[in-house]
């Protein structure tokens, strides 16, 4: 066989494989570029698309929760503070909290011996005198007020125990300090006034002087109240 003949047929044998070769090369491609059909793409995309709307609605959620959130905290903050201002306002007007401020001092003594007989309890200080002092005194605006360190609330008691006056169940003995938080002037007015409460006490032979303060102190009410038998509604 001539050589021209293998020569073809070496080309077409070439030509056949190089033929098979890109068909396969072909039928891969086209394959791949196949890859998600169009129905499930736009599916995916739709899901992609809600999802998205999901979030942002869940964020403006969670904002929305957190702006609530801390209205509620300031809310309970606020509550808080307000009821602490109302029980520390209770207390001091139950008199459980030791107290400053501008006021007077009275101080009550009884007559010399040498004066007065002291077998004659016209000129001894009574009970009644003491009280008289701290009506006249809260009718005149006292905030707070104490005998001898013992500080006078709504059930404390000023009364003859024998030959001694109880104060809150408490012993006390002359000279008698009444401490009262007030305006100064306004208190020292009503028991200085002419004819007054202090001219009442001194005819009676009853030593009263009255002084001013800037400040003073009234303790607290330290005893605790046990109620048996009343009950709140």
């Amino acid at each position: 066989m001539p050589q021209k003949y293998y020569v073809y047929i070496s080309l077409s044998l070439v030509a056949i494989t190089l033929g098979f070769l890109m068909a396969v090369q072909f039928r891969v491609s086209g394959d791949y570029n196949i890859g998600i059909p169009r129905e499930n793409t736009q599916e995916l995309s739709q899901e992609l698309k809600q999802l998205k709307s999901n979030n942002k609605n869940l964020q403006a959620e969670l904002s929305d929760l957190k702006i609530k959130l801390k209205q509620v905290n300031a809310g309970q903050a606020q509550a808080v503070q307000a009821l602490k201002s109302e029980l520390k306002k209770g207390r001091m007007a139950a008199g459980m909290v030791t107290v400053t401020g501008p006021g007077v001092e009275v101080i009550l003594d009884n007559p010399k011996s040498s004066e007065h007989s002291q077998s004659n309890t016209l000129f001894i200080i009574r009970d009644q005198d003491l009280l008289k002092v701290i009506n006249e005194l809260r009718g005149a605006g006292a905030e707070a007020l104490s005998i001898n360190g013992e500080r006078i609330i709504a059930t404390s008691e000023v009364r003859y125990a024998g030959s001694f006056i109880n104060v809150n169940t408490k012993r006390i003995v002359p000279p008698y300090q009444v401490l009262a938080v007030g305006d100064p002037q306004a208190l020292e007015h009503a028991l200085a006034i002419p004819g007054g409460l202090r001219d009442y006490l001194g005819n009676l032979g009853i030593k009263v002087k009255i002084k001013k303060h800037e400040e003073l102190t009234v303790p607290a009410y330290f005893k605790e109240n046990n109620f048996k038998y009343a009950k709140s509604m």
